[in-house]
């Protein structure tokens, strides 16, 4: 029996998602506690990766069990059983071949600027000190939905078969004195959000010109690009899946 487990966390103890050798991950305490709950190892596939100090507003990973389980108790323990900075929000039984990665329709992404000085914001949001134009910005970002190849925003030596994503959504909005940039495809390259707000971040300033990030896409070179902002800021916000997945 195959289950799916709605989940959010804050980023900032653990190094990314994945499990790893010498650090301690995300994927890697919901195992021991399910485990540890359920009296039999766990192994879990997580809907992708997240990077060292990026969030999750909305996760998604699945399991499987021999058995049926009483999710709305096993939900309970979990909560009380691990992190404060871990959350669990749902579980339910969904079709034996459902698949939280390969299955996802589309995934949000949210980044976070404070434009001043926040000490409630130090961990979850990226700091700059200087005007930026939002008209700009949305100008530019609505050139990505004009392409679908993204190489010059993968991370060096990836072993993806193809750079190719569709952007449906990317856009700033402003809040107060926050701005948030949030982008929607079907599926992300490693480090390419971070990447993509680095390279946009100097037309914002009026450094570039908005013509200028056509150039980078064409030019499938990382190394025009903009550099990578800090992941505390950003956030995976929301996961797609087709209703045909569930049970």
């Amino acid at each position: 029996m195959r289950y799916f487990l709605e989940l959010a966390y804050n980023g900032k103890n653990y190094h990314g998602w994945q499990l790893q050798p010498n650090a301690i991950t995300v994927q890697e305490v919901i195992e021991k506690a399910l485990s540890t709950l359920l009296r039999e190892a766990i192994k879990v596939v997580g809907c992708g990766r997240t990077d060292t100090g990026v969030h999750a507003k909305q996760y998604f990973l699945h399991f499987d069990l021999e058995s049926p389980i009483d999710e709305l108790s096993l939900i309970r323990k979990l909560n009380s059983f691990l992190p404060h900075d871990v959350a669990i929000y749902n579980l339910f039984q969904v079709k034996d071949d459902a698949h939280a990665r390969f299955h996802a329709t589309s995934r949000t992404y949210e980044y976070w600027i404070t434009l001043n000085k926040n000490p409630f914001l130090s961990d979850t949001a990226y700091q700059i000190n200087r005007v930026l134009d939002v008209d700009l910005l949305n100008k530019a970002s609505a050139i990505l939905l004009e392409h679908t190849d993204f190489k010059c925003f993968s991370r060096s030596n990836t072993d993806v078969k193809t750079y190719n994503c569709k952007i449906t959504q990317a856009s700033w909005q402003k809040r107060d004195n926050m701005l948030i940039f949030t982008i929607t495809a079907d599926r992300f390259l490693r480090n390419m959000v971070r990447a993509i707000v680095g390279t946009l971040l100097p037309i914002g300033l009026v450094e570039k010109d908005v013509s200028s990030l056509v150039s980078v896409i064409e030019s499938r070179d990382r190394q025009q690009a903009g550099a990578s902002v800090p992941g505390h800021a950003l956030y995976l916000s929301k996961i797609e899946y087709p209703e045909t997945i569930k049970k």
